[in-house]
């Protein structure tokens, strides 16, 4: 009985010392991965640009004896961190682009970088995050390196370019899958996270399946007659025509779409016609997005666009074309994956502040990845705690900020969800 006891008392003494030594590691690890985070908010790139980013990744991770990569996808770095058995292999994504934004507030590491984006002078912002998704993953790579007592690999990825690739260019997740970077150790699965905003600090919310939407870009061109304003009849008026091709766009929404099923989305953001007040235009462009959370409604929207676009115009005696361009797919956390792991986002996290949520219409071109293999993508909270979620600036505005108090959580969940799935035999 004696020896029962004694071994129950080492067993759980060595439980909980293994516990403690794995939170001061994340303790230690804590200033770095702010002063990271601030250092790449006042130094942020655009997508395709993130030289100086990729430098500094790669810095840290060979200072940690990782093999490292670069030049992946442009400037993409990729970090190879094998454990001290065989085993399988779990990728680690943080995207590290920028925005052209200029960025409005006091913080004491805001952004004070100017550019030239699409031949305007602009600021450059990490106006969604970028900079807390590199330095955290930065962060787990320390821990895992120095506390490496796991089977398989872990493979790090630093993307480029998620927010969309110049002009001419290709880039983002679509391009490193191109290039190989899910192979060589093949990966089995791949987890990232998202910070948001206007969820506070210590929470961290999901979706298994369809979580955030498939993005296309399209744009619509019509050609009409030019004729003086105080003449219509001897015109084809292309802004007339558009008026009742947007209108029709809308009722693929709702009166086509299934909506009990999934959301869908179709938004014209910019319309460019004409030059002068007393002159109906010739011709007339309109570009917008379509969002989907289910494939079938997808390649429905955009069959239905092609019928219906050009008839409407042809109604109205003017000619359109429909250009329809993918730029992310559908962010699919895989099922059984998501049932697997979500016991380690609740260890880390409370289960109280793990949240189910719905399904957004934001896009994310992590769904590249999960396309390939089984993936679980995951959002973690930014709000200070002394703010009302609602009150917090949204993503991609120039007052944008999260608190640093979210890094810390945000390494927890991820390395706390690759030694639980390495773990798992």
């Amino acid at each position: 009985m004696q020896k029962r006891i004694l071994f129950t008392f080492l067993f759980f003494g060595i439980f909980y010392l293994q516990a403690q030594i794995k939170e001061e590691a994340y303790n230690q690890v804590e200033p770095k991965v702010i002063e990271w985070r601030h250092h790449i908010h006042q130094n942020p790139e655009l997508s395709n640009r993130e030289f100086a980013t990729s430098a500094y990744i790669a810095a840290h991770l060979q200072s940690l004896g990782i093999e490292v990569q670069t030049g992946v996808a442009h400037t993409g770095v990729v970090g190879v961190l094998k454990g001290n058995r065989p085993g399988k292999v779990v990728a680690l994504r943080a995207d590290m682009d920028a925005l052209p934004v200029v960025e409005r507030n006091e913080l004491p590491y805001k952004s004070n970088v100017i550019t030239t984006f699409n031949g305007q002078e602009t600021g450059v912002m990490h106006a969604c995050g970028h900079d807390t998704h590199v330095a955290i993953l930065m962060g787990v790579a320390e821990v895992l390196a120095k506390n490496k007592n796991f089977p398989g690999t872990v493979k790090f990825i630093f993307q480029p370019a998620e927010e969309g690739a110049p002009p001419g260019e290709e880039g983002g997740a679509k391009l490193m899958v191109k290039e190989g970077v899910l192979e060589n150790p093949k990966v089995d699965v791949i987890f990232g996270l998202h910070i948001n905003s206007g969820t506070h600090v210590g929470k961290i919310t999901y979706k298994p399946g369809g979580m955030m939407a498939a993005s296309q870009r399209f744009v619509i061109n019509v050609k009409g007659k030019q004729a003086h304003g105080s003449a219509p009849w001897q015109s084809v008026d292309p802004i007339v025509a558009s008026a009742h091709i947007i209108n029709g766009l809308q009722t693929l929404v709702s009166r086509e779409s299934q909506l009990t099923k999934e959301a869908a989305v179709i938004s014209v953001g910019s319309i460019h016609s004409g030059i002068r007040f007393n002159i109906i235009p010739e011709s007339l462009e309109m570009i917008g997005t379509i969002r989907t959370l289910d494939l079938d409604m997808k390649e429905h929207i955009r069959k239905r666009m092609n019928e219906m676009v050009p008839a409407i115009a042809q109604a109205y005696r003017a000619e359109a074309t429909v250009e329809i361009q993918d730029g992310t797919d559908i962010t699919f956390n895989d099922t059984a994956l998501t049932t697997q792991i979500l016991p380690s986002l609740q260890r880390v996290a409370g289960k109280e502040n793990v949240i189910e949520i719905d399904a957004i219409t934001g896009a994310e071109d992590f769904s590249y990845f999960q396309k390939e293999v089984p993936g679980f993508f995951f959002f973690l909270g930014g709000t200070p705690l002394s703010m009302d979620e609602k009150d917090a600036p949204s993503h991609h505005t120039p007052a944008f900020f999260v608190d640093d108090a979210s890094m810390k959580l945000g390494v927890k969940a991820l390395t706390q969800l690759t030694l639980d799935y390495l773990a798992k035999k």
